[in-house]
């Protein structure tokens, strides 16, 4: 199972970006779908997240900013990021819990980096 995480760029504060995570490989479903940053000197944070039903949870930093969502039937998730400020300046990976057969068993899954930039 692979997560391939793209769409990062340079933006000016106050755009857009909108990332994509896509799982690929023998995969039976994808459970809950998440979004972690990185900046430069800090930890790792989860940004938000969006269940195997559909509910979302955000950081309070980027909520009402951020909207997370997903496509069941692409195995893809997605982060639309509005208003961007230079703080949200990070690299940005997904991860996921997987399952791979019937079974309950989920294997947690991460996906490499995407870098945005927010700078004018």
């Amino acid at each position: 199972v692979q997560l391939q995480a793209f769409g990062g760029g340079l933006v000016q504060p106050g755009g857009s970006l909108r990332l994509s995570c896509a799982a690929s490989g023998s995969i039976f479903s994808v459970n809950a779908m998440r979004w972690y940053r990185q900046a430069p000197g800090k930890q790792r944070e989860l940004v938000a997240e969006i269940t195997g039903g559909g509910s979302t949870n955000y950081q309070g930093s980027v909520q009402g900013r951020f909207t997370i969502s997903r496509d069941h039937a692409k195995n893809t998730g997605y982060l639309q990021m509005n208003s961007l400020k230079p703080e949200d300046t990070a690299v940005y990976y997904c991860n996921a819990d997987v399952r791979i057969d019937r079974t309950p068993a989920v294997t947690n899954y991460w996906g490499q980096g995407t870098l945005v930039t927010v700078s004018s």
